[in-house]
Order: structure tokens, then sequence, then C-alpha cells
């Protein structure tokens, strides 16, 4: 995120608060890459991740008394992010009568570690993206954003177990995912 400098920083934050739509628009396209980046990890497409950004650029609009200077404001804008992120989860966990379980484990075949090497930044987010919703929470904020299983099942209102659970599932899925984009690109390039 490209910041300005922590004054102008504050004074954009100021005349935000004073409902001044240009300086509102100028801190939405600031905020943008980075809610963007965030949001693409824990939806399903990026219509979805529009959805939690705009949930989640409200809550900085109506938080931005909260934040201090001494904070890092693109710190500050990730945590919005995420808790806007699980809050759209919850709610569509609660419109759900049950998760689909698109259980399908790995068959067996070798997973080989240099598929991470050969493949995109975007081919891995489209995998992730492709988790059963579930899966792809609690892998996000495992994985991604460090919290742990106590933390998480707090935060989804499951289980520790189930937050267990959840997350190897997910790594297996993503596995065998990558294990199939491997045998396609040895079928394509060998």
């Amino acid at each position: 995120m490209n910041l300005p400098s922590p004054k102008d920083l504050q004074d954009l934050i100021r005349l935000c608060q004073k409902e001044d739509r240009k300086a509102q628009e100028r801190l939405f396209k600031l905020a943008y890459p980075l809610a963007i980046s965030v949001s693409k990890r824990y939806t399903r497409d990026l219509e979805e991740a529009h959805s939690v950004v705009n949930e989640g650029m409200l809550k900085v609009f109506r938080q931005l008394d909260q934040f201090t200077p001494e904070l890092s404001f693109g710190g500050w804008i990730r945590r919005i992010m995420v808790n806007a992120s699980i809050d759209h989860y919850r709610k569509i966990r609660r419109y759900q009568d049950r998760y689909t379980d698109y259980e399908s484990e790995a068959d067996g075949m070798g997973f080989d570690e240099d598929v991470l090497d050969k493949i995109s930044a975007e081919e891995i987010l489209t995998l992730v993206q492709d988790l059963p919703p579930s899966y792809r929470m609690v892998f996000s904020l495992y994985a991604v954003e460090g919290y742990n299983h106590r933390e998480i099942a707090e935060e989804l209102g499951i289980s520790e177990g189930t937050s267990k659970s959840n997350y190897a599932k997910a790594k297996a899925k993503l596995q065998s995912a990558l294990a199939n984009q491997h045998l396609i690109r040895k079928k394509h390039h060998g």
C-alpha cells in the first residue's frame, strides 16, 4: 500500500471523518489493493471478494476515530478486512443449513514438492478459492494470518478439533489439487 506521509495520512483521515467525499474516495483507492488481496483469500471469487471489501471499507470509515498514528495503517486495514471476511463467512454460514462436503481424499499419488515452484501465486489463490468455505476460512486464518486453532474456533464458533480437522482437510485438498496440476503440466510438457 503506497501511503502518504504520516501527517498527510492524518489530514486525509480528518477530512474523511468530516465526510469529505473526495478524501473518502482517495482513502478507498489507497486501501483497495490491500483490502482486495486480503479478501480474495477468504472468498470463492472476485465478486464475493468485492462484497467483503465494501463491507470492510464501511467499517474502516466508521472506525477511523479508533485509528492512532502509532499503528501501522496497513496492519489496521488488514485486521479490519480479516474481520470483515470472518463476518461475511458467518453470515453465509447462518443462511446455509449445512455445508456440502466435497470430500475427495488424495489418491495416494506422490506429491512433488517442486510443484510450488512451477505454479503461480494466482493459481495457488484459485486453488484456495476452490476449497469449500469452511476449509478456505480455516486455512487462510491459520496459514496466512497466523491464528492458532483456539483463536479460529472462537472467531468462527466451532470447536478447536473442527478447526484442526478443516485445516488438515484443506491441506489434503490443496496437495491433491497441486499434484493434479503437476500431472497436467507433465502431460503437456513432457
